[in-house]
C-alpha cells in the first residue's frame, strides 16, 4: 500500500512538473492505439515534447491539487474522460499536430464497429472461385465470371462513414484483404496558455489572421470617425483629415504656410507643372503634335484654294 501511495505521489509530481514546464497540451483519444504504436509516437515526439498517460481519477485529482497555483486548469477538467492521454510540448503546435495525426495503423474491419470513413470495394478480379458468387449477390455487388474467377464489375460503396459494419460486410472485406480502418491518436482539444481550442484553429494561416485583424482595425477606425471619438485606430485618419481642412482654408484665404504655398503655386501655375508629366504622356503628346503638323499643310492648301477661287469672286 505504501508503494502505491508513493507511485501516486510521483505521478502527481510528474504531472505538475510537465504543466509548469510545457505551455501547451494536446488532449488526445487513444482508443485502439496499441503499445507498439504508442512507442512509435513517443519516439517521434521525443525532443519536442512528452506523452503522459494515466487513470482519469488520478489525473483529475492531480489537477485539483494544482488549481490554487494554476486556476486556468479548471476548464481542463471536463476533458479528462474516456480513454485519453496528454501530449505536453513547447514546440510549434502545427508540427506536433502533424506528428500525432500522421502515425496511423491500418486495421481490418470488425463486425459491429462504426466505420470511421466511407468504405469502397474496388472493381476488379477477386481471384475467388465462382462458388462464392451468391455471397456477393447477397450484398448487392455486381459480378461476372472471368477466366474461372469472380470479377467485380464496378466500384461499390459498401459502408457509409459512421455506419455500423455488419458481419457480412466485415467477412467480405477480410476475404478481399481490405483493411479500411485506420487507428491512431485523435486530437480532442488543445490547451495552450490557458485557452482551449480545437485543432482546426491551427489551419488558420498568418495571412488570414492579419486580414481579420486589419478588418477589425478598419471597423474600429470607421466607428471612431463617425462618433468623433478619437482612438488609436482613428487618430491617423483624424490628423490627415485635419491637415486637408487646413490646406483647403489656406487655399481660400490669405493664410499660408510652407506646405500650403506649394499647393497654391500649383493652382496658380498649372502649365509649369504640366511639363513634369510622365514620359509616356509626353510621347503621346508628341505623336499628337506630329499628326497635327502632318495635317496642317493639307489644311493650308485647302485654304489657298479657297482664297484663289472664292464664292464671291
Amino acid at each position: 500500500m505504501v508503494r502505491s501511495r508513493d507511485e501516486k505521489q510521483a505521478y502527481f509530481a510528474k504531472l505538475k512538473d510537465y504543466i509548469e514546464t510545457y505551455p501547451s497540451i494536446f488532449v488526445v483519444n487513444v482508443d485502439n492505439v496499441g503499445s507498439n504504436q504508442m512507442h512509435q509516437i513517443r519516439q517521434a515526439v521525443r525532443g519536442k515534447g512528452t506523452i503522459l498517460m494515466g487513470k482519469n481519477t488520478m489525473v483529475r485529482r492531480a489537477i485539483r491539487l494544482i488549481l490554487a497555483d494554476h486556476p486556468d486548469f479548471e476548464r481542463f477538467l471536463p476533458l479528462v474522460k474516456g480513454n485519453v492521454g496528454f501530449v505536453f510540448t513547447s514546440a510549434d503546435l502545427k508540427e506536433i499536430r502533424d506528428v500525432i495525426v500522421s502515425n496511423k495503423v491500418a486495421a481490418p474491419a470488425k463486425a459491429g464497429a462504426f466505420a470511421p470513413n466511407d468504405i469502397y470495394v474496388p472493381a476488379g478480379n477477386t481471384g475467388m472461385e465462382p462458388g462464392k458468387t451468391s455471397f456477393f449477390q447477397a450484398l448487392n455487388i455486381p459480378t461476372k465470371i472471368a477466366r474461372g474467377t469472380i470479377e467485380i464489375v464496378s466500384d461499390v460503396h459498401l459502408v457509409v462513414a459512421g455506419a455500423r459494419v455488419d458481419a457480412s460486410q466485415a467477412t467480405l472485406l477480410n476475404m478481399l484483404g481490405i483493411s479500411p480502418f485506420t487507428y491512431g491518436m485523435k486530437i480532442i482539444q488543445i490547451f495552450s496558455d490557458g485557452q482551449l481550442f480545437p485543432e482546426s484553429v491551427l489551419d488558420v494561416s498568418d495571412d488570414e489572421l492579419l486580414k481579420r485583424f486589419m478588418s477589425g482595425v478598419t471597423a474600429v477606425a470607421a466607428i471612431s470617425l463617425a462618433l468623433n471619438y478619437p482612438t488609436l485606430a482613428s487618430v491617423t485618419h483624424s490628423l490627415v483629415n485635419s491637415y486637408k481642412n487646413l490646406l483647403a482654408i489656406a487655399v481660400e484665404t490669405e493664410v499660408s504656410f510652407p506646405e500650403a504655398e506649394a499647393i497654391k503655386d500649383r493652382l496658380a501655375n498649372p502649365d509649369a507643372y504640366a511639363a513634369a508629366a510622365p514620359v509616356a504622356a509626353a510621347g503621346g503628346a508628341a505623336d499628337t503634335s506630329k499628326a497635327s503638323e502632318e495635317k496642317a499643310p493639307a489644311e493650308e492648301e485647302e485654304s489657298d484654294d479657297d482664297m484663289g477661287f472664292g464664292l464671291f469672286d
